[in-house]
């Protein structure tokens, strides 16, 4: 600390420096220009330079100012989140946690219960991750996600399998069915998850040719397709590892054993440079979510 200009000063270069005015650095900051004039001259001295080009009204950083601008604004940053984190925290350790709504709200959330009950240390924050986009792991400690397992990350840990099969609700079994062969299923509402791909490829591996994509409504997300289902409105193709409750209590029913998407999973990831500072937590929280899997 000895080594650092006062800090004070570097608060009011940086404002001066982002807004590219000693005015405007003085209305954020609650204080006179002349007060953040004399702070930035007393770091022009305690550096040697001029940090700041002074022409007429306009104030603009010079080489040596635009490099302690960048360094001083990225600085501020990490402080100013670090102090946000230590803020929402009522004084457990805190674990952020990003999945796919999917998984966020069919598996996670009903099960976070037992977690927090085995961990009352832990506070745990659920956020969305977006499908089929890399996960922002700035303020991420574990994320959930769903693709290609091939085309996972390095270190990424499978979670659960991505296969599916055909489900319904009962009362839409009872009015549509029996179903007694795959083809059957052509004179149901087929309900779609964003493409109607995963249907043609079902029907090809249960034997049916059939030349174009099948019609039916296209649901934007796993959720709206889970809603869709249970309200009783067609039959889905949905994967059996995240329906387990839904498929025990008999709220949906599986309607043929031929599967699909076998390529397709559920998995676990990381920051490439994790906080030690939540190692623990991380490890706790993974090794639980893997423990939970083998309860289903």
């Amino acid at each position: 600390m000895a080594r650092l200009p006062p800090l004070n000063a570097l608060k009011c270069f940086e404002a001066a420096a982002r807004g590219n005015s000693f005015s405007k650095a003085a209305d954020e900051l609650h204080v006179t220009q002349s007060a953040v004039s004399h702070q930035i001259r007393q770091l022009e001295e305690w550096f040697g330079v001029a940090l700041f080009d002074r022409q007429g009204r306009q104030t603009l950083p010079t080489p040596e100012g635009v490099e302690l601008a960048a360094s001083m604004a990225e600085a501020f940053g990490i402080i100013g989140a670090a102090c946000q984190r230590i803020a929402k925290s009522d004084g457990k350790a805190a674990l952020t946690i990003a999945a796919i709504p999917s998984i966020a709200t069919i598996w996670l959330i009903p099960r976070l219960p037992v977690f927090m009950r085995q961990h009352p240390e832990i506070n745990v924050r659920l956020m969305h991750a977006i499908y089929d986009h890399p996960v922002d792991f700035e303020d991420v400690d574990l994320a959930i996600s769903y693709g290609d397992w091939d085309d996972a990350p390095a270190h990424a840990t499978k979670f659960l399998e991505g296969v599916s099969v055909p489900v319904c609700n009962p009362a839409y079994l009872n009015q549509m069915g029996p179903f007694e062969k795959p083809a059957d299923l052509l004179k149901c509402c087929l309900l779609h998850d964003l493409d109607r791909r995963p249907w043609s490829r079902w029907f090809r591996a249960a034997g049916v040719k059939l030349d174009d994509p099948q019609p039916g409504p296209l649901f934007e997300g796993f959720n709206l397709l889970h809603s869709a289902m249970l309200a009783g409105q067609g039959v889905g193709l949905a994967p059996t590892a995240i329906l387990a409750d839904d498929l025990k209590s008999g709220r949906l029913i599986r309607l043929f054993a031929t599967e699909v998407l076998h390529e397709k999973a559920y998995y676990i990831s990381e920051p490439a440079s994790p906080r030690l500072s939540r190692a623990s937590e991380v490890k706790i929280f993974k090794e639980w979510l893997l423990e939970e899997v083998m309860t289903d």
